[in-house]
């Protein structure tokens, strides 16, 4: 089974320059050890998202993903994802659990940490926001033996 990545089109919130890519691995039982565009190894990296759910709005999570720092590629698995927002949800708003979502970016940690401790508005949110860089889907190709 092999791994292709193919780039999205990007959204723009933020007003900090573009940074990372981001992979969003919808397949359950696929976790990436190895980075798909160059095949190196990626390692564990904690990062503050900046989630936009519909019916509530933006929501900056803490999410340890898979990281290529080579690339600059963030790997992230949707099932886990939804279960960490649902998870904050619940206690939040659980009317919105289930809700349609977007990951628009990530923030600086230090506004991530104040928003523990005070509400961020949108304002500070898209301040201190930098958008992707690209978008990229996980496509799986079958167990085919293929010559290089």
């Amino acid at each position: 089974m092999a791994a292709r990545a193919d780039a999205k089109k990007t959204v723009n919130l933020g007003e900090q320059p573009p940074r990372y890519s981001l992979l969003l691995n919808s397949h359950q039982d696929t976790r990436l050890s190895k980075c798909p565009l160059c095949e190196r190894s990626t390692h564990p990296r904690k990062f503050p998202l900046a989630v936009h759910i519909d019916k509530w709005g933006p929501l900056v999570l803490g999410k340890t993903c898979r990281y290529c720092a080579r690339c600059e590629l963030i790997i992230l698995h949707q099932d886990e994802l939804e279960f960490e927002l649902a998870t904050n949800m619940s206690k939040l708003a659980p009317e919105v659990i289930g809700n349609k979502y977007v990951v628009l970016g990530t923030t600086d940690k230090k506004t991530w940490q104040q928003g523990f401790r005070r509400a961020l508005e949108v304002a500070d949110l898209r301040k201190y926001t930098a958008d992707f860089k690209k978008y990229y889907d996980l496509e799986m190709e079958s167990g085919v033996w293929r010559r290089e």
